[in-house]
């Protein structure tokens, strides 16, 4: 039953990565269309997701020493190791996973990486644009006259 148990288990993780790369393709839409206000929500769903993966990696851990048991390999061998070793037509499931696992961590790796490129871009504008905005600012002194902004104002965009 092993291997059968970790099959399964190797698919829930499969969708899981697959709703992950979903969910980080929708952070990078609104990241590039410049709809922030919705990025908190994207973010935390993100991090849902990631929780639900953690959770299934301890399950397949746990699968994965029971088949390596059935097809007489150690405990904590790779996914590579348990394909090689199991019978068909488990060895070509078990490689379709390895395949599926390695596709999927490499564009969520890619995305992810694009998102943070994107975040500090549009961080760096931020900053600049504030502190232009900074160098132009007219206040009034105590007196009630205008004048130019000194070193002790600052704006505060508080939706970032």
């Amino acid at each position: 039953m092993g291997l059968n148990e970790l099959s399964g288990v190797l698919w829930r993780e499969r969708q899981l990565l697959e709703l992950l790369l979903f969910k980080l393709e929708e952070e990078q839409l609104l990241l590039t269309s410049g709809r922030t206000q919705w990025l908190g929500h994207a973010t935390r769903e993100v991090e849902s997701v990631l929780d639900q993966i953690r959770t299934a990696e301890l399950g397949r851990a746990m699968e994965a020493d029971d088949a390596a048991r059935e097809v007489g390999v150690p405990e904590g061998s790779s996914l590579m190791v348990l394909a090689q070793e199991a019978p068909a037509p488990w060895d070509d499931l078990l490689l379709a996973h390895h395949e599926a696992f390695v596709s999927l961590t490499d564009q969520i790796n890619d995305l992810a990486e694009g998102n943070r490129d994107l975040l500090a871009t549009s961080h760096r504008a931020t900053q600049e644009t504030l502190m232009s905005l900074q160098e132009n600012v007219q206040t009034y002194d105590p007196r009630g006259s205008a004048t130019s902004a000194t070193g002790s104002v600052q704006l505060l965009d508080q939706s970032l």
